[in-house]
């Protein structure tokens, strides 16, 4: 098939966005919302297993899995606590950006 065959034909032409494509977070940032479903995975799991090899009475067992929740819902809420600080400080910072590259009015 020649060229001017080709040019004959009637394929759409790719399009292009013209349009900057959106920043993306840096290689090896996944969020806070993903980790803290993992660890919330991670101890249920955790929890699941302490029940299963549990070597002491049941009274006992409990005792020691209630202060251990006590101790990972204290955890996760530092942890949620430090991931809501960055996030404010991301869109505080994304938001002087955004102002630097407006118009003035």
């Amino acid at each position: 098939m020649s060229d001017d065959e080709r040019d004959e034909r009637d394929e759409p032409e790719p399009e292009h966005d013209d349009e900057p494509e959106a920043e993306t977070a840096p290689e090896g940032h996944r969020g806070g919302l993903s980790f803290f479903a993992g660890f919330a995975l991670g101890a249920l799991l955790g929890v699941g297993a302490a029940l299963l090899f549990a070597p002491a009475r049941g009274a006992v067992t409990r005792k020691r899995l209630r202060r251990r929740l006590r101790a990972l819902r204290a955890d996760a809420a530092d942890r949620l606590g430090d991931a809501r600080d960055t996030a404010e400080r991301e869109f505080r910072r994304q938001r002087r950006r955004l102002r630097r590259h407006l118009p003035q009015r």
